[in-house]
């Protein structure tokens, strides 16, 4: 079963991957949402990671939108 917090933040990765730029203002939201009930599960593990890569490859960016 997927957390609700799980969901929040698939949402918001998805919406960086959409537009290729994450503001740090949205980077914190994500480790915020990642964070707010003390445990990272599985799939925000996995999703975590997954924009980790991205940022890595440059599939998405920092930067101002």
């Amino acid at each position: 079963m997927i957390s609700e917090s799980a969901k929040r933040l698939k949402d918001s990765i998805e919406k960086a991957i959409e537009d290729g730029v994450i503001t740090p203002e949205e980077y914190d939201q994500i480790i915020h949402i990642a964070s707010e009930d003390n445990v990272i599960d599985r799939h925000e593990q996995a999703l975590l990671q997954q924009l980790q890569e991205m940022l890595a490859d440059k599939s998405v960016r920092f930067g101002k939108k």
